[in-house]
């Protein structure tokens, strides 16, 4: 079928890539390849085109860190989903900035990796917000104590800068929408301007840019 997923594994662990194989073609998500290492990896995506890369940190050669940020710049149609053991790990969050649409435990239940695959696949990121939350807090919590302003953030208006913040608590749309006592429809509508005014891919990015402009401090509520 035309509209079969496309998915390239990336792992160090053969074994680890046998199990993802097996839980997407269960689904019928095609495992187009696969990879051992961050220049495979980019090998094989330069070859295959996929939709999605399932992208391993640590591995020998090339990590998956440095490998997403050269497969975003040549391959920007494919989305990267990292993959790890510690939901607090410092690359995971240098992953988020090399442009991966989201990460997932290494031992999340097979049903949630194949609706991980089609989230991202449609073009949303992923974000697990209290994860995600605690991730971004740890590790800009050292940032400069003078943020640098992102090009667009003085483009947003007051309401699409009150979205941003609650993007970066990690509010979902819904809940975006009770808070602020506007439609879903229109959250929508918001965050898509701020990604557009932000000139950044995903709201992955844009929670990135709320913390290390200022606009959201670390332990913010």
């Amino acid at each position: 079928m035309s509209d079969t997923l496309r998915v390239v594994v990336v792992d160090d662990q053969a074994l680890m890539r046998t199990g993802f194989r097996m839980i997407l073609e269960s689904a019928d998500i095609a495992v187009v390849g696969e990879a051992e290492n961050g220049l495979e990896a980019i090998d094989v995506v330069g070859r295959e085109r996929p939709d999605v890369v399932l992208m391993d940190i640590r591995m020998p050669e090339l990590d998956g860190v440095e490998a997403t940020r050269r497969i975003i710049a040549t391959q920007p149609a494919t989305r990267v989903l990292i993959l790890t053991t510690f939901d607090l790990d410092e690359y995971v969050y240098d992953a988020l900035r090399a442009g991966a649409a989201g990460f997932l435990l290494k031992d999340t239940p097979p049903e949630r990796l194949i609706d991980a695959v089609h989230v991202v696949a449609t073009g949303e990121a992923l974000l697990a917000p209290s994860v995600t939350r605690r991730l971004v807090e740890q590790f800009t919590a050292a940032a400069p104590a003078t943020p640098v302003p992102a090009p667009g953030l003085d483009q947003l208006t007051e309401r699409e800068t009150e979205v941003l913040q609650a993007m970066a608590r990690g509010l979902s749309n819904a809940e975006i929408a009770e808070a602020l006592f506007v439609g879903e429809t229109t959250v929508k509508t918001h965050v898509g301007r701020v990604l557009m005014k932000l000139g950044v891919r995903d709201r992955v990015q844009a929670v990135v840019v709320a913390y290390e402009s200022g606009i959201v401090r670390p332990g913010q509520g």
